[in-house]
């Protein structure tokens, strides 16, 4: 559902609902054009790559990560993405973003880039060195949104990021009997996620400065460039302010927490 228009647009009625049923909503605009270009000019640098010669683009993926500078994290600071979090997190309920976390630079390529599986982003249980032990529960302990950056323009064969609409229902459902202590990566991938392959997948394609706010339980995953300009994402997470699961003004969840709590409530 993309938007444009005055900075401090908000969300409507059916953007709302279409996050909390299919666990996602696109933004476009989101943050300018001229700053992700700007960000581009520095991620090429650190990814010792020429961008006019395609011969020195030798591996499929580049990660770079957690950039905290301006040019960066003015890019989740904006006031149209501030207002989008008061609707979907709640007023007070997040923190502003302080780095853009890893920026996965994904390069044409016929090699398996060997992270395209099916996953969710689990969020808590970060000292455990196993990354597989990793952990996310019911409440979402540790994050309140998923966000995908677009710093370049995606199309369908520059590798955008794979989403399965409506997913996030099927892992609220799959963490809940597991409480507070929640389950391990390795545990919610055990059957690859077979849970949602039911569902219909869309494309995190858009121009540069669109942003895809999405639910933290929602299932996503990378694919091979086929497309021939490399493409940069940034995805960082947002931070809770407060448990996902409390209620915020009025004494009513956000609707992150609405979206468990209905999936919950289906059988």
């Amino acid at each position: 559902m993309p938007h444009s228009g005055e900075t401090t647009r908000a969300l409507g009625a059916a953007d709302i609902d279409h996050f909390i049923t299919q666990g996602f909503v696109r933004i476009d605009e989101a943050f300018p054009a001229t700053r992700a270009e700007a960000a581009r000019a520095r991620l090429w640098r650190d990814t010792g790559c020429d961008p006019d010669d395609p011969a020195t683009w030798t591996r499929p993926v580049v990660r770079l990560g957690h950039y905290t500078d301006d040019v960066f994290v003015g890019s989740a600071n904006t006031p149209v993405l501030h207002r989008a979090f008061d609707q979907l997190v709640g007023s007070g309920g997040w923190l502003a973003c302080r780095s853009m976390g890893t920026f996965p630079v994904r390069f044409p390529s016929a090699e398996d880039p060997g992270d395209a599986g099916w996953h969710i982003d689990v969020s808590f249980g970060f000292d455990n060195p196993d990354f597989m032990a990793w952990r996310a529960n019911v409440g979402s302990r540790g994050r309140a949104l998923l966000m995908l950056f677009l710093f370049s323009d995606v199309g369908p064969d520059d590798a955008p990021t794979r989403i399965r609409a409506g997913s996030h229902r099927d892992i609220a459902r799959q963490l809940a009997p597991a409480g507070e202590a929640g389950l391990t990566l390795g545990a919610l991938a055990a059957d690859g996620f077979a849970g949602s392959a039911h569902r219909e997948e869309v494309l995190a394609t858009g121009p540069a400065g669109t942003v895809y706010l999405c639910h933290p339980f929602l299932v996503h995953a990378a694919q091979p460039h086929r497309g021939t300009t490399p493409r940069f994402l940034a995805q960082p997470p947002l931070l809770p302010a407060r448990p996902v699961l409390s209620a915020g003004a009025g004494g009513r969840l956000a609707p992150v927490g609405r979206a468990i709590v209905e999936a919950l409530a289906q059988t």
